[in-house]
């Protein structure tokens, strides 16, 4: 099956996503952009379908980035990527080697059950997503202040996007 693949991100100025394995802004909390991240990743596609419910495809260092109360994300299935590990880490619905065995298992096993698919972090996993093929969706969220940062969102080549209206 051939589904759409949502990037949702809030970017600084220069595309920087994050400090310190943390936000760029932490402690600070954009609570308008939590909310709006929190509405986008587990509203699912069609109104009232209460048997679907979206994924969300993380990394690594962006599930251990979620405070723990608030793992996992709820409402959503939480599929965590990473080489090393052997088994989910707690709390995460599943584990995939990388970004390609986690859409296998949207297409196979979860089939049934998932709606869209939200790719929410890293940089890498950004880029995996940015560059695969098919159709996909990146919603930016632009904060006007520059804060310090050292993982950034690669960078968006217009010609492979429509800016749409907010």
């Amino acid at each position: 099956m051939s589904r759409v693949l949502n990037g949702i991100v809030a970017v600084c100025p220069n595309l920087g996503i994050g400090k310190d394995g943390n936000l760029p802004w932490h402690p600070i909390r954009l609570s308008n952009e939590f909310a709006h991240f929190r509405k986008m990743t587990a509203t699912p596609s069609i109104a009232g379908a209460a048997d679907l419910i979206n994924v969300v495809v993380m990394g690594r260092k962006t599930w251990f980035s979620i405070p723990e109360k608030n793992r996992p994300l709820k409402g959503r299935i939480n599929i965590v990527l990473s080489r090393e590990y052997k088994v989910p880490p707690a709390g995460a619905h599943y584990l995939a080697s990388d970004f390609s065995s986690a859409l296998t298992l949207v297409d196979t096993e979860l089939a049934e059950q998932a709606d869209q698919v939200w790719v929410i972090g890293g940089s890498s996993l950004y880029k995996e997503l940015m560059e695969s093929p098919g159709t996909r969706r990146l919603f930016v969220t632009q904060v006007l202040q520059q804060f310090d940062c050292d993982t950034f969102l690669p960078e968006i080549v217009p010609e492979k996007y429509q800016l749409l209206p907010e």
